[in-house]
Parts: structure tokens; sequence; C-alpha cells
């Protein structure tokens, strides 16, 4: 059995690459780590590469390939012969999207759609797992009546959403950003390759993906970069909403046994999935700042700005109850508690 894994150094990815080979699969992974050119030096992943290879070495086969260049790509597929793609490759920020929307685009939606040509002509009976967002909601969920309360954002335990959000949300008629926008068309192509050619693939809606393989930055990956910032005495600035606004948060090794779920027993059609931390795992910024600082030890250095980011979510949970009904047996290994205390234990050790 053979894995393919775009963003392979990445949070996702890297989990993925570590289960899937538990699991005796060959790894193949690309990863050109743009996530360094997208946040920085302090956000590349090629630590976590070398993480990877040292630990994987010979299952995993590494590409630094751009996954937008179609006859790079097509190289890798003609030799290698995948059971499973997961794709999890993207440029991943808001704000940054909106500083060059062409390399914005061109990664999360003709990079996915390179990938998804390349299957149908090389490997057309593999199982396609894609990484997609819950900002594909845009700022529709901001419509919800919430209500303020001491340290968070919520909804009346009466609301239809009040367990999360599913899929019936629509997608239309709302501000995305730029970013959510071009994870829309990425996810549309993803679900119109297993209805039109009845293919394997599913997209997952994520809400806030966490772990300690997270280069967490300033633009992206926010239970990361806020305990590094706590743990450093570094300035955290929260945008909008108070802090009070809430995202649930599921562990990457919880998201990839997911994918092992679908894997095992796939459906053609482009299935959707909203996936998170749920009912199960889900804080607001000022109740993780509190809990952070009691793990560390150490005082939070933070300010509130009045400037929410745009297409930002007030309160996002996922209802998960779709994916569970598909995949009883899966269940949550990890809670807010447990994510948090693990990734502090890695920042202490670093």
């Amino acid at each position: 059995m053979k894995v393919l894994i775009t963003g392979s150094a990445g949070l996702i990815g890297s989990e993925s690459a570590k289960f899937f080979a538990e699991k005796g699969f060959e790894v193949v992974g690309i990863d050109n780590d743009m996530r360094k050119y997208f946040f920085g030096d302090d956000a590349s992943t090629d630590w976590n590469l070398k993480k990877i290879q040292t630990q994987l070495k010979k299952q995993y086969t590494h590409y630094k390939a751009d996954i937008r260049d179609n006859e790079e790509i097509e190289k890798i597929f003609k030799k290698h012969k995948f059971d499973l793609i997961i794709h999890t490759a993207a440029q991943p920020s808001h704000d940054w999207a909106a500083r060059e929307p062409f390399t914005d685009f061109t990664v999360n939606a003709n990079g996915t759609l390179v990938m998804l040509e390349n299957m149908r002509k090389h490997c057309p009976g593999a199982v396609f797992i894609f990484t997609s967002t819950n900002k594909v909601y845009g700022d529709r969920p901001n419509e919800l009546p919430l209500i303020e309360l001491d340290k968070r954002w919520e909804l009346p335990e009466t609301h239809k959403y009040y367990n999360g959000i599913d899929e019936s949300m629509s997608i239309d008629d709302c501000k995305h950003s730029i970013f959510g926008a071009s994870k829309v068309a990425a996810d549309i192509m993803v679900q119109e390759y297993g209805a039109y050619f009845d293919f394997k693939t599913a997209v997952f809606r994520g809400g806030c993906l966490t772990g300690p393989s997270h280069s967490g930055a300033e633009l992206h990956g926010f239970l990361a970069y806020l305990i590094k910032c706590i743990a450093s005495g570094k300035k955290y600035t929260i945008f909008g909403y108070k802090g009070k606004q809430v995202r649930d948060n599921i562990h990457s090794h919880d998201l990839v046994n997911a994918f092992w779920h679908f894997y095992q027993k796939p459906q053609a059609g482009g299935q959707v999935y909203n996936i998170g931390g749920a009912r199960n795992s889900n804080i607001s910024m000022l109740e993780a700042i509190e809990k952070i600082e009691k793990l560390l030890g150490k005082k939070a250095n933070y300010e509130l700005s009045d400037q929410n980011r745009i297409g930002d979510h007030i309160w996002y949970v996922s209802d998960v109850s779709k994916f569970k009904s598909h995949y009883p047996d899966w269940e949550f290994e990890y809670d807010t508690d447990a994510i948090l205390e693990e990734m502090c234990a890695a920042v202490k050790v670093k």
C-alpha cells in the first residue's frame, strides 16, 4: 500500500505520514516549505521534515515539488502507484491571502486541480482526501443569535446549531475572505470529481486543527502561536470580539484517524464532512490564555484589538454527527485539556 501526502512536513501532513507508516503504508511526501515563504523563518517546516525522515527512514520518500507544477507532479504519479492521496498542502491564512491573491488561489485551487487530475489519469481507484476549512462558510456563522458571556460567545442551548454547525449551512451570499474563496473553489472541485467521475473523494472541512507538530505563526495556527508567545513572553494580539471568540480544536491525530476510517470504507460521490473538536473540545481566546498560563506558570503578554479579521468567525463549533453516522467506531482521543497539556509540554522541552 502506498500513500501520497502533500504538505507532508506540516501539521496534518506529518501526522498522516507517521500514522499511515505505522499502518504499513509506503509514504511519499510532497512539501517545498512554502510555509516559510508565507510566514517567515519561524514558521518553516524544515525541522519537522527532518524529524519525519529520521523517524520513518526508507519508508518515506520526499519530493520538494510545487503542487502547482503539473509537469513535476505528473512525474511523481508516473513513478508511483497510489492507493491513497491526502492533500493537505495549502496557503492557510486570511490576511496573507489578501497580500498575494494570485499565489493564494493558484496554491489552493489550481494546486488541488493538479492533484485531482493526476489522480484521474494515473490512479482513478485511489481514495482522495482533501483538508478543506470551515472558512468556506464565510462569515455566515456570525449571523447566529450569539449571547455574550463573561469569557465567551455562545449559542442558546435550544438553537439547532448549539451542538455544532453541520454541512447544511449555506456557503453563499456571505463574505469569505480571499483565502476562504480559494478554498471554496478547491472544496467544490474535490466534490465534483467525486460526483462527476464517481471517484472516492472526501472533503474534510476542519475547525482549528492543532497539535505539537504545528509551526504556529501570527497569521495561522492560533493555539500553537499563542502557546509560543506566552512561553517566550512575546506580545500576542487578539483581533476583535473582545477575546471571547470561540473555536473548536481537533488534535491532528484525531483528524488523521478520521482519514483512516474513511479510507477503510470509502464512499464515492464526493462526500463532505464538517470535522473539528465539536462540543468535545472548544475554547475561547480568553479561556485558552487562562489555561495556558496555568500550564506554563507564566502570565500572558497580550493586547485586545478592536479590529477583527475580515471573514473571521465569532463562534464556530463543528457538528461531526454526519461523519459519526458513517463511521460510528471513530471517537475523539483528545479534549481541550489534553491538547493544551501536550502542546505546552512540547514547548517546555524545546
